[in-house]
């Protein structure tokens, strides 16, 4: 299977009202740009905060029966038995990595980074911040999975990242990410973070969207985690 070679276009920003002391990389989910949630970030500015939305390169989607749309990697199957795309999925990690680090280039220290993403992105995100050797100041993981789901935990053995906060946010009835794989990754997330520093939030009633509710509980991590300097 063909990994994701391509550049990623340049991201939706929300600039800091100050100077930027602090920064959020998010990623979108599939078929999605940046665009909406720079919106959305725009509307909990904190004012030495950054917000990057970025967008994925447009890609074939086996899942989607081969229509090129914005992808981070190949998705064949929404099932925890599926094939999974191991090769693409690292190759989006190394470009969000190569973002991380030049947010650190510009002068943001790496634990005053927090990485999220919805969906597709949200998966990535969790897998970028569980394999990075930078210690990161959170991640926010909405309505997603930890992948790849069978060789996850070798991947992860030298994480910087152990004791990050990190917030998982899932929509009840969800039918495109079902709810069991926010179970799923609830205990691996057990195993692999300090269970203190985790919060789960099962959103009643919620499709495979993102809700204000949603959106405050992010506000409330970064406030935490990225307090002003």
């Amino acid at each position: 299977m063909c990994g994701n070679n391509m550049s990623l276009p340049l991201p939706a920003i929300v600039p800091a009202a100050r100077k930027a002391t602090a920064a959020v990389t998010f990623l979108h989910g599939l078929g999605d740009t940046g665009h909406g949630w720079a919106e959305a970030f725009a509307g909990i500015l904190t004012p030495h905060v950054k917000y990057m939305c970025t967008h994925a390169p447009i890609r074939p989607v086996t899942l989607n029966v081969g229509m090129s749309m914005p992808s981070w990697f190949d998705i064949i199957r929404l099932q925890t038995d599926a094939e999974e795309d191991e090769a693409g999925i690292k190759q989006a990690s190394e470009k969000i990595k190569t973002l991380i680090n030049q947010e650190v280039k510009n002068g943001i220290t790496s634990h005053r980074i927090v990485l999220g993403g919805f969906s597709q992105g949200g998966a990535l995100s969790l897998y970028t911040a569980l394999t990075a050797q930078q210690k990161l100041g959170g991640a926010v993981a909405l309505s997603c999975w930890l992948p790849p789901q069978h060789t996850f935990p070798q991947a992860s053995a030298n994480s910087a990242n152990k004791e990050m906060h990190v917030l998982q946010c899932h929509g009840e009835a969800d039918p495109l990410v079902p709810i069991m794989f926010r179970c799923l990754t609830m205990e691996k997330l057990k195993t692999l973070c300090n269970p203190s520093n985790i919060t789960f939030n099962t959103v009643k009633g919620i499709l495979n969207s993102c809700v204000q509710q949603e959106i405050m509980d992010i506000k409330k991590l970064i406030e935490k985690q990225l307090p002003p300097i």
